[in-house]
């Protein structure tokens, strides 16, 4: 437990150098996460446009059937 806490897990290179490829991938992951976000962000919005068209009809089919009962009574 003491080695832990000691903090013998890290590793800082001496060579710099060293961090190009890590600092590649980190660029290249956080692009793919923006496009993940983003491709989320729109399929949101266009399944939030059908729910509202879906809603849409439903209340125009029930104020209809409303209409039609309200005119029989």
């Amino acid at each position: 437990m003491l080695t832990f806490l000691q903090l013998g897990f890290l590793y800082f290179p001496d060579d710099k150098t060293e961090y190009i490829p890590v600092v590649i991938e980190l660029i290249v992951f956080i692009i793919i996460c923006l496009l993940v976000f983003k491709w989320i962000k729109s399929k949101s919005a266009k399944d939030a446009l059908k729910t509202k068209e879906i809603e849409d009809r439903i209340m125009k089919a029930r104020r209809e059937e409303m209409e039609k009962q309200s005119t029989q009574n």
